[in-house]
């Protein structure tokens, strides 16, 4: 029996797993899925991860303004700042000030920014793929819905526009 086959035949016979356990098990893919960006890729590219997330949007839209990557990726503002700062530096992305919004930094790929993304798009690829091999389309596609709830979960404001996850999750002794 497969490793899937055996995951769901527990899921039908078990009541709800339990919360924390599935958490550090989600923690635990993430680290996994940094495997191959970290032996393959960083290194050989002198890239850290945060780098590699915004050049692969960037690459991805084509174009996109600095203070949006923080939105899409997930990453913190100064993490972003830094991962651009270091990409500008390097070679790898233009940064243009809009002319009509002072404010708006647009970012697009270089010519080494566009090689760059046509070395890693595929290795992104071949990630997604294993991945998911195991997974039917009807599974792959109600696991992107799962992930997608989540992610709504977590950036979800209250009324004050306060992330409803950071006040769920504050500590006791900080109340």
């Amino acid at each position: 029996m497969s490793a899937i086959k055996t995951c769901q035949a527990k899921a039908q016979a078990q009541p709800a797993p339990d919360k924390t356990v599935l958490l550090h098990q989600l923690l635990k893919l993430t680290n996994r899925l940094m495997a191959p960006f970290s032996t393959h890729l960083a290194h050989r590219h002198r890239i850290s991860l945060n780098e590699f997330r915004m050049l692969m949007t960037i690459g991805g839209l084509g174009r996109t303004a600095s203070h949006e990557l923080a939105e899409l990726t997930g990453v913190n503002v100064m993490s972003v700042s830094r991962a651009v700062a270091t990409l500008e530096r390097h070679g790898r992305i233009a940064v243009v000030r809009d002319t009509a919004n002072r404010r708006r930094k647009w970012l697009s790929l270089t010519e080494e920014g566009e090689r760059l993304y046509a070395l890693m798009r595929p290795q992104s690829e071949k990630v997604a793929d294993f991945l998911l091999s195991d997974l039917s389309g009807a599974e792959a596609a109600q696991l992107e819905a799962l992930v997608t709830r989540l992610i709504h979960t977590l950036e979800a404001k209250d009324a004050a526009g306060r992330s409803r996850f950071l006040e769920a999750t504050r500590p006791d002794d900080e109340a």
